[in-house]
């Protein structure tokens, strides 16, 4: 994939959604639907979203990756004008996404009916952390707090060792995900005959927790809750990280039986094959300890590129543990255009997550920068003037 394509067109072009959210969810949501044509329009308080504050030895990184291909106008709904200016803009969208607290809408002269009397068509997505309902629905909820409670943060980490909250916003990048599938399904329904607009209540806990596997079904058939077993897994062995000659790392997961003997085929250990303490999958769980020293120790005795070369020559799943230079210089994420560089006025070249899932007849692209705060809103104040069309 290129850098910028300002002439692209995806398959969302006639989608337009009003993005009052702030921070991650809301905007990895709002970026899954701009990537693919929509015209997604933030709109931000006076001092803009949070999300543009939050930077790396004083680059906006986060904002000018996941505003890119959004437009921005300042809108405060605490004002008469304000309110004016939304009361306006829903007739015109498809999408409208919010992140407040349970009922600030409302008391803002916006919840669901008022929407849907504005515009029947209307999907509007209610961002939480906890959800629209129930005991906690009116607690805030940053991603830090469902990592936590969803049960990712206990099963994280090493046995030794507290749970570990990831370093990275994955509740809210979940949640965003899934609430793009959830915007089409919605839009889906609208566009029925007999369709009609109507509210997604997306938390961010229910997501993150569907990831986690069936850690309640298993809790309650065993009584048992998963545990902190490091980089290893309690279903399979073996899996790990193993550390190379080099200093490196790598990761190696032998989950079938097909592969574990040929693992232990290719590094000279046919006998484990049929010995009773690694024979199936259950055995060598047993006696984890046993068959990561003898990986292990074969791949300690080699460096990254070694056994790199090597197993892939086995056919062995295995593959490096990368830093954000590593990832950048893998000749598969060259090749496949993983990252997309694109000219930034401030930095020049800077590399993105290109668009995906990949579609092959309308991809999606990157057709503009993150805006400025406010850079749109002489071109939106006249489309709704009637001025000039609607631009993406």
């Amino acid at each position: 994939m290129g850098g910028l394509q300002p002439e692209a067109r995806g398959p969302l072009a006639d989608i337009r959604v009003l993005d009052l959210s702030r921070l991650v969810a809301g905007n990895m949501l709002s970026l899954q639907l701009a990537d693919f044509g929509a015209d997604v329009i933030k709109l931000e308080p006076h001092r803009g979203d949070p999300l543009r504050h939050w930077q790396e030895e004083g680059i906006q990184a986060w904002w000018k990756v996941y505003a890119r291909n959004k437009r921005s106008i300042r809108l405060d709904l605490k004002t008469d004008e304000g309110k004016a200016v939304l009361r306006a803009l829903v007739p015109t969208a498809q999408v409208l996404i919010e992140s407040f607290r349970p009922g600030v809408m409302e008391k803002a002269g916006f919840g669901p009916d008022a929407l849907l009397a504005l515009n029947p068509g209307i999907v509007m997505v209610r961002l939480s952390g906890f959800g629209q309902t129930g005991p906690y629905s009116a607690r805030p909820g940053f991603g830090s707090l469902i990592e936590g409670m969803s049960g990712f943060a206990a099963k994280n980490g090493f046995a030794d060792k507290p749970p570990a909250l990831p370093n990275m916003a994955l509740a809210d990048m979940v949640a965003g995900i899934s609430g793009a599938f959830a915007v089409m399904v919605a839009i889906r329904e609208a566009e029925r005959p007999d369709g009609k607009g109507q509210v997604v209540d997306l938390s961010l806990l229910e997501p993150l927790h569907a990831t986690l596997g069936p850690d309640a079904a298993i809790h309650r058939l065993t009584g048992r809750s998963p545990s902190r077993v490091g980089n290893r897994v309690s279903i399979t062995a073996p899996r790990n990280a193993y550390e190379t000659s080099d200093g490196q790392w790598i990761a190696l997961s032998a989950s079938t039986q097909d592969m574990a003997a040929r693992l232990f085929r290719v590094i000279g250990r046919e006998d484990m094959i049929d010995d009773p303490r690694f024979a199936t999958n259950a055995a060598r769980l047993d006696h984890v300890d046993e068959v990561d020293a003898v990986v292990g120790g074969f791949i300690k005795a080699r460096t990254l590129a070694e056994n790199l070369a090597f197993f892939e020559q086995a056919e062995v799943t295995i593959g490096p543990i990368y830093d954000a230079a590593g990832f950048g210089e893998d000749r598969h994420v060259k090749g496949r255009g993983v990252l997309v560089e694109v000219e930034d006025p401030d930095h020049g070249p800077i590399p993105m997550h290109a668009p995906f899932p990949r579609l092959s007849r309308t991809p999606g692209a990157i057709r503009r920068l993150a805006p400025s705060l406010g850079e749109d809103e002489e071109a939106v104040r006249a489309e709704l003037a009637g001025d000039v069309s609607r631009a993406s």
